[in-house]
């Protein structure tokens, strides 16, 4: 049911977030879009590039450090390799958690993991992400309190920063959980073991840089004027992830778009849709066409092996 549940409800937010998006844009030319473009130097292009980089390499580290807490041990290259296709398919596809767990398996259990390592490896990244999320959500809150007037019109302006302590609760009362062995919490059936502080640590570590990185190749698209700063657009960025991300739709389309040009109404929209666009470039669109070629390499891989294994019992028969 739910892998026909979500396709929809994630066309759904694509085809209402692309009418909103015809609505904020009209007037907007693609020439103005491409000068603005065309405008980034290359120097910015390379910050957005290492910003990329950063942000995969952290990716593969939420791997490093599930398998770390299942007590597994990998090399870096081959959880490098499986992290980065994972999340290149995922953040194109939808459903993350979903088609994340699918190539996952294909890939961990070549390594001797069994159906519910991968499905705790792949909760455990998920909370990862979550845990990086809520803590630079709350800090930056914390550290721009008018980023809650960016959402909504008229809000008081203590909202932002007790919105920020509320977030930071979170992960503060995660951190004493690890350092104090609480008992597994459980909800719903499902049990949240908390990891060894060292692990808790890591994690403190992983979301943040992952999202940073990936912030930080909008923030250096845009241009210098009307650029809000870094702390600004993070916390943007975060809140228009996490919609694309609710949203389901495909590669957060139109979602991730509508909700940044809402949030910076005093960026020139050509500048922002153009920042947006090389960050599908460089986040999405490349390391999907990347992870295609290495998904092909794999599964012929494994049919080769296949093959060779059946040739000896084809000539006992």
């Amino acid at each position: 049911m739910l892998d026909v549940l979500w396709p929809i409800i994630g066309l759904g937010a694509v085809g209402l977030t692309s009418w909103l998006l015809f609505k904020e844009l009209r007037g907007l030319s693609l020439a103005q879009v491409s000068d603005a473009i065309g405008a980034i130097s290359p120097l910015r292009w390379g910050l957005a590039i290492a910003s990329t980089a950063l942000a995969y390499t952290a990716l593969a580290w939420y791997d490093q450090i599930a398998l770390r807490h299942l007590g597994r041990r990998l090399s870096w290259r081959f959880v490098a390799l499986v992290s980065f296709t994972t999340y290149a398919l995922a953040h194109n596809i939808g459903a993350s958690v979903f088609s994340g767990a699918v190539v996952r398996y294909r890939a961990y259990s070549t390594k001797g993991l069994g159906v519910a390592e991968v499905g705790l490896l792949v909760a455990f990244c998920s909370f990862t992400f979550t845990l990086g999320n809520v803590l630079l959500g709350g800090l930056t809150l914390l550290a721009a309190p008018g980023l809650a007037q960016r959402y909504v019109l008229g809000a008081p302006d203590w909202s932002g920063p007790a919105l920020g302590l509320l977030l930071l609760a979170g992960p503060l009362l995660y951190m004493i959980g690890s350092l104090l062995h609480f008992a597994p919490l459980r909800l719903r059936g499902f049990s949240l073991v908390y990891p060894r502080p060292p692990i808790a640590w890591r994690q403190f570590a992983a979301g943040p840089i992952e999202l940073i990185g990936a912030a930080g190749i909008i923030y250096f698209a845009l241009p210098q004027a009307g650029n809000p700063g870094f702390i600004v657009v993070l916390g943007i960025f975060l809140a228009s992830f996490t919609l694309a991300l609710i949203s389901h739709a495909p590669g957060g389309l139109g979602v991730l778009e509508y909700s940044f040009l809402k949030a910076m109404p005093d960026t020139p929209p050509a500048s922002v849709l153009a920042a947006l666009l090389v960050f599908r470039l460089l986040y999405l669109i490349l390391p999907l066409l990347f992870s295609l070629f290495v998904v092909v390499a794999f599964e012929r891989e494994r049919i080769g092996e296949a093959l060779r294994l059946r040739k000896p019992e084809a000539r006992d028969g």
